[in-house]
């Protein structure tokens, strides 16, 4: 699908330069936003939430053109382009960001930055703690994900605290599920949750033992469409086999993205809504966490 919403012209003073004056006085920023997205829905429907509001949209541009200083306008095009790939439905954007007062030390229009960038399968990644400040170790590893080269993030859930599920005695966890888009493959992405998970002093000693970050890939790609990766490997089974079963998994995955959908395990031809799950499922060990930002 290649249908397109324009926005152009979104105007704002900012900061953005490496000059000393420009990082004093400032300039205007002109940018230029093409989304591309499914529109088929809202034309059928006349539903907003069918499609992406530009509104919003202009106001997270305006917020990065106001926003700290880069030296750089392909770095602020590239904040950008994240911010406008984390708006659900959005597959691919086009950033151009026009500097029409540039220092540039001769007659010239106009100065501009056009970058293209892709939003790439969807991915959803269930994180836990039961070792240490537990909530500051989520909000870490989301900050980590964050900061993830090819991978954006589109929806965060509430934290719950949740009993331990099978393994020795331990303490209670943390609970969490991160939605994102990305651009890496499923190998490089549980690659790049192992080095989140080392970073924080992951050990894996004992089988569902306590530890201070669990970083577990779930789903990558949209059941049943072209980009779903299911996978049967033991270094890379997709989706996770249990996540089905588990309420510390699916009560919070079910809060970030109510319309979410779980194939139950590799072989299961089945596609089923997360509310359906939650049905099944014992959600008497989970309670509500603290606050993202309250430890």
């Amino acid at each position: 699908m290649s249908d397109e919403i324009v926005l152009r012209g979104v105007t704002a003073h900012g900061y953005h330069g490496v000059l000393e004056a420009e990082k004093r006085d400032g300039q205007t920023f002109v940018v230029d936003v093409h989304l591309t997205l499914d529109l088929s829905r809202a034309g059928r429907s006349d539903n907003l939430a069918a499609t992406v509001n530009y509104a919003e949209v202009a106001s997270a541009v305006v917020a990065r053109v106001t926003g700290p200083a880069f030296d750089l306008i392909e770095r602020l095009a590239e904040v950008i382009a994240d911010d406008v790939l984390a708006f659900p439905l959005v597959d691919a954007v086009e950033v151009v960001v026009h500097k029409p007062e540039a220092p540039v030390g001769h007659p010239f229009t106009d100065v501009e930055v056009r970058i293209r960038r892709s939003s790439g399968p969807r991915a959803v990644i269930a994180l836990g703690s039961n070792l240490g400040d537990r909530g500051r170790t989520l909000s870490l590893a989301v900050d980590a994900l964050r900061a993830l080269p090819g991978f954006t993030v589109t929806a965060v859930s509430p934290m719950v605290e949740t009993d331990p599920v099978g393994g020795p005695d331990q303490p209670p966890y943390l609970n969490a599920v991160v939605v994102g888009r990305t651009t890496l493959d499923p190998t490089e992405l549980l690659e790049a949750l192992h080095r989140i998970e080392s970073a924080h002093g992951r050990t894996r000693e004992v089988r569902w033992g306590p530890r201070t970050l669990d970083l577990d890939l779930i789903q990558f790609g949209t059941p049943g469409s072209a980009d779903e990766v299911v996978s049967a490997d033991d270094s890379l089974t997709l989706p996770h086999p249990r996540a089905a079963e588990r309420a510390f998994v699916i009560v919070p995955w079910a809060t970030a993205e109510p319309d979410g959908h779980l194939r139950p395990a590799p072989e299961d031809p089945r596609i089923r809504p997360l509310r359906e799950l939650l049905d099944g499922l014992d959600t008497s060990g989970i309670r509500p966490g603290p606050e993202w930002g309250t430890w």
